[in-house]
């Protein structure tokens, strides 16, 4: 029979170890690993990069199939800016000139050498 010491020390370890998995679980979601499961051949759907505009706004581009759709995530809701195939990706965005907040003429935009 279990004298009530071994007991505290059962459920003591037993709530550290419930404690560690949970925090093992918080920091994959937190760092993006919540998802990795799965063979990247059979996934269509993938997070190509994030762009923090300030601490209300994220430009986030999103890749599904031959897709890439540009999408800025906001208050008010989301607004897809942009939606181009994989395949014209990279001769697309190889001249896009940012207009916006970074803009020309704004204090941003002369900051990022478009004064």
């Amino acid at each position: 029979m279990m004298d009530l010491v071994d007991l505290f020390r059962f459920f003591g370890a037993l709530a550290v170890v419930l404690g560690l998995i949970a925090a093992c679980a918080l920091l994959a979601r937190r760092f993006g690993l919540a998802g990795a499961i799965g063979s990247a051949s059979t996934r269509r759907l993938g997070l190509v990069e994030t762009l923090t505009l300030d601490n209300r706004r994220r430009l986030i581009l999103v890749r599904r199939d031959d897709r890439e759709h540009l999408i800025l995530l906001g208050p008010t809701g989301e607004i897809i800016l942009e939606s181009v195939e994989e395949t014209l990706a990279e001769e697309h965005y190889a001249g896009v000139t940012v207009y916006g907040a970074f803009g020309p003429g704004t204090a941003r935009g002369a900051a990022y050498g478009q004064a």
